[in-house]
């Protein structure tokens, strides 16, 4: 009985976190399709691919959403124009590159005096992660082009041959404008508005509550505690670790910090590898990735994101060590 009502609090707690994001996300993602003009994002970004690439891990900046509700939103930029690569690594660095994700982060970690540390490790490592993936994405777009994508996701305008180049099919010359549409009364909008939202929220919304009986179901054999346990016999052995508690838990990305925060014990690098890790892939976020990528761009994504994670994590925790620096709460 223990078990099944401690699976229910933990579902209800991955669901109902997410839900206020997920609804948020639908709502802008509604406001993107009656009023962003097709190709309008192409517009403003360099041809060149890796400065676009870099261009669209900030975009978070711009577009703050947490990775609950990144992905609808990003779905929706993907069919207004937004380069596959470019939205790759918005979906990766949005939500931890955004002004409230910072912001939370540093004062989950004011109390240990590794504040700025945290924050320029997480915000530096997802800001890497998310462009290098973007460019093996872009290399996968030059072969396999729109299948990589869902149905739902592919733009409906004629997109450009697989290449380098950002643009559209025709050269040197720009994609052609859509035509002018008939100004809608304001209620006729509205309502497209509500239309476009609802569907893309009850669309995400089935596999985002797959994904957190997944997590409930995880959860119930692996705790945080036995974690923590293991790692400090083994202080490398933390960083896997970590990284697989971040994937299990399903955690907001503004809320995060704070249980990394509470591993007084563990190193630096096992705590960036938990917080950079998080917002980019977790069992709930992997049930709605089916939704918008095939399962070949899916493997790419991922076994991007995990190795570089562990690798950079890695790196961190013996620059740390070479240089004598502790890495622990001060």
């Amino acid at each position: 009985m223990k078990e099944i009502l401690d699976f229910i609090i933990t579902f209800s707690a991955v669901l109902w976190e997410a839900m206020p994001f997920i609804v948020l996300g639908a709502v802008i993602a509604g406001i993107l399709e009656e009023f962003l003009p097709q190709q309008a994002i192409t517009r403003f970004l360099p041809k060149q691919v890796v400065p676009a690439v870099m261009i669209g891990a900030v975009l978070g900046l711009v577009f703050p959403m947490c990775e609950c509700g990144i992905l609808v939103v990003m779905r929706r930029l993907l069919r207004k124009g937004l380069p596959l690569s470019c939205c790759v690594a918005y979906m990766l660095a949005g939500p931890i590159i955004n002004l409230v994700v910072i912001f939370s982060t540093a004062v989950a970690f004011v109390p240990h005096g590794i504040g700025p540390e945290v924050v320029g490790l997480r915000v530096g490592l997802g800001f890497l992660v998310a462009v290098v993936t973007g460019l093996v994405v872009q290399g996968q777009w030059v072969k396999h082009g729109n299948s990589l994508l869902t149905a739902v996701a592919i733009p409906p305008a004629p997109k450009a041959k697989p290449g380098l180049s950002l643009k559209m099919a025709g050269g040197d010359a720009d994609p052609p404008e859509d035509p002018p549409a008939p100004r809608q009364p304001f209620a006729k909008r509205l309502g497209n508005i509500s239309a476009t939202a609802l569907h893309d929220f009850v669309d995400i919304t089935v596999f985002l509550i797959l994904g957190a009986v997944l997590a409930a179901l995880a959860k119930q054999y692996i705790t945080s505690k036995q974690i923590e346990q293991m790692s400090t016999q083994e202080p490398l052995l933390a960083i896997p670790l970590m990284m697989l508690m971040a994937v299990l838990m399903c955690l907001c990305s503004e809320a995060d910090a704070f249980v990394a925060a509470s591993f007084t014990e563990m190193h630096i690098s096992a705590k960036t590898a938990f917080l950079v890790l998080g917002p980019m892939l977790d069992l709930k976020l992997l049930m709605m990735y089916t939704r918008v990528y095939r399962p070949r761009l899916i493997a790419v994504i991922v076994t991007c994101v995990v190795l570089q994670v562990l690798a950079y994590s890695f790196a961190v925790h013996l620059i740390y060590r070479m240089n004598g620096w502790t890495g622990m709460p001060g």
